[in-house]
């Protein structure tokens, strides 16, 4: 991947970083409401650390440079789209992201400006009870709903994708929703004991004027900066299709006339042509990735969040990212990835993601010589029974056996569970390998006379997991360097005369004593710099014989 240029940082950093601030103030706002069910003395005594806080000078800088920065490039992201179809998701985050400035204008104002403006003390006795008499609550819930939503869609499509935001999602999902909850809920119990408190009302000033066209131009400006985007959106697609300043966009099936300006993600879902897209057009996936066959002139150079992704998937010239190619000229595209024939998109790509497993490789050692000496029927007899005890040992374990080939099995943990309980489910489904084979070899000792024996290989790593094949024949399979590592370490057994061969990473997150273990400082092939593995003959007390 690149290096990010401090000097000069991505948009979506910017953008992330922006909202991180602004997601730390608002969280930190909600818990001081929580402390509400608390009292609503404990609840002043919260605020006066939270005041304390955000409105210091360093505090008041970051926040209220990161709401104009994210606001800006919220403005700057819906110009530059040529087309609003979008995710459902997408456009309620961008939907909810322009309505916060509407309902949050008058509290805005009344609170941190009129501290400024008049020294008024916006307590929680002064602000809660003005809201209840008011009947402000209602509002008050939909402020707190409409710009918690929108903060955790942003987290959502930002992290999705990531191995490491999966394993913590449902703790927090389960967060995201018990703060909110509590903070309004905390506002109710400050709301209904400062009503009974005697009324502390603000005296008119001569800055209420002030405060009044504050109050109006934080609402009205929003709305007239989002109008004056969309109609500029319109008026330069209009103005290009009008003027003939087109250019052609060739599809292997079909050719497509788009204003210059239009991304070739963009030029795909205007004209209905199925485009895979996982990340919705932000260049934190490759799945939009093209061809490109030919081009009427040079292509715009790849922004940095392009070429950080086509560097990190090794992409060869000629390869770019869809959503983020605008051309200049007529060109020819292939999409790499692409829906075919009738099969949806949902189905194709919409289980498809990266993410933190366990990848567990078994193969059968001297099955060569096997073959050698007995029928074939025999040995399709012998499969069933390796098969057999591999599957159910894995299954058992809480894993997926997801690829049988040849004499080898390959199986998945994780897909439901975090990476520590995944890696134990492996060591666990290991030995139960070994105990099952033992008895498929008591069964056939009579037959074959030479013990089968096998080797074991298991990695944990990220890995993109879903469903590929051709038409009908489809399966689930992953993909990465953690299913690659797991299979050289499986290769070690006949190396190292052992029968599992576990990475240093396996053990550790399975919390497992490595005292039974061998250490090894291997270089894995396909893989630069030397790995720390660690390796076992048996699981049994009685060593037994590892093939090679």
């Amino acid at each position: 991947m690149l290096p990010l240029n401090p000097l000069h940082p991505r948009p979506r950093t910017l953008r992330l970083a922006s909202g991180l601030i602004l997601l730390t103030y608002v969280a930190t706002h909600l818990l001081n409401h929580a402390v509400g069910l608390v009292s609503l003395a404990a609840a002043e005594a919260g605020r006066e650390w939270f005041v304390a806080f955000w409105r210091s000078a360093p505090a008041t800088a970051a926040f209220y440079g990161a709401l104009l920065l994210h606001f800006s490039l919220a403005v700057a992201a819906l110009y530059e789209r040529h087309t609003l179809r979008m995710p459902p998701l997408e456009l309620a985050r961008i939907a909810l992201g322009f309505a916060i400035p509407l309902l949050l204008a008058f509290h805005m104002v009344q609170t941190r400006l009129a501290w400024e403006l008049t020294g008024w003390n916006d307590n929680y006795r002064r602000i809660t009870a003005s809201m209840w008499a008011s009947n402000f609550s209602l509002r008050q819930l939909a402020m707190i709903s409409i710009v918690w939503l929108h903060a955790c869609f942003g987290l959502q499509l930002a992290f999705r994708h990531r191995a490491g935001w999966r394993r913590w999602q449902l703790p927090l999902v389960a967060l995201a929703t018990l703060l909110p909850t509590l903070a309004f809920t905390g506002y109710l119990a400050m709301a209904r004991e400062a009503f009974l408190l005697p009324v502390q009302s603000r005296p008119p000033t001569p800055a209420d004027a002030t405060l009044q066209l504050a109050v109006e131009t934080v609402f009205y400006l929003p709305l007239g900066l989002l109008a004056l985007t969309l109609a500029a959106r319109w008026a330069q697609v209009a103005w290009a299709r009008s003027g003939g300043r087109v250019l052609r966009i060739t599809y292997p099936a079909q050719a497509v006339d788009v204003p210059a300006g239009f991304s070739v993600l963009e030029a795909s879902r205007a004209f209905g042509i199925p485009h895979m897209s996982v990340c919705g057009g932000r260049a934190r996936c490759s799945t939009c990735r093209i061809e490109v066959l030919s081009s009427a002139g040079p292509l715009p150079p790849a922004n940095p969040d392009e070429a950080a992704t086509l560097a990190r998937i090794g992409a060869p010239p000629g390869v770019r990212l869809a959503c983020q190619l605008r051309p200049t000229a007529p060109l020819a595209v292939r999409p790499l990835a692409a829906v075919r024939g009738s099969t949806p998109a949902s189905e194709a790509w919409g289980a498809n993601a990266e993410r933190e497993i366990v990848v567990l490789f078994a193969d059968l050692r001297r099955w060569t010589t096997l073959s050698e000496h007995h029928l074939p029927f025999d040995l399709v007899y012998v499969l069933d029974q390796y098969f057999e005890a591999v599957g159910d040992a894995v299954r058992e374990a809480g894993g997926v056996p997801n690829q049988f080939i040849g004499d080898s099995v390959m199986a998945l943990f994780g897909l439901e569970t975090d990476t520590v309980t995944a890696a134990r489910q492996a060591l666990t489904a290991a030995e139960a390998i070994e105990r099952r084979m033992a008895a498929v070899n008591d069964s056939l000792a009579a037959e074959f006379r030479r013990p089968l024996d096998f080797g074991i290989g298991i990695h944990a790593g990220t890995a993109a997991v879903g469903t590929v094949g051709y038409r009908d024949t489809r399966t689930l399979t992953a993909v990465g360097d953690a299913v690659n590592t797991a299979s050289r370490l499986q290769e070690l057994t006949k190396l190292l005369k052992v029968r599992i061969v576990v990475s240093e990473e396996v053990l550790r997150r399975a919390g497992g004593e490595s005292g039974d273990w061998q250490r090894h400082e291997l270089e894995i092939r396909g893989r630069q710099g030397r790995m720390a593995v660690y390796a076992r003959t048996t699981f049994c007390a009685a060593p037994a014989e590892a093939g090679s």
